[in-house]
């Protein structure tokens, strides 16, 4: 019976571990599709610009602006870009 009490107190604890780590996994992966996602969206914003006379310049600063914001961001950049 003492063993069945560690074997549920020990399943107890690694499902408390697992769901403890899994939280900044999935804000991990979030930012990480966010950043890929935004760096797509800048080089087709920067294709599509170069008919339009305009162009987003990919740097350490707009790439983290896309990737954190992702759409929005990138519309950011565009609108930044055009008025100034």
């Amino acid at each position: 019976m003492e063993y069945f009490t560690y074997f549920i107190v020990g399943i107890a604890l690694l499902f408390l571990l697992v769901r403890f780590l899994a939280w900044p996994l999935k804000i991990l992966l979030k930012l990480i599709a966010n950043g890929v996602l935004g760096i797509i969206l800048l080089l087709i914003a920067n294709f599509i610009g170069k008919y339009l006379g305009f162009s987003v310049g990919i740097n350490p600063w707009t790439a983290l602006i896309a990737g954190f914001f992702g759409v929005p961001g990138v519309i950011f950049l565009i609108i930044f870009k055009v008025l100034l």
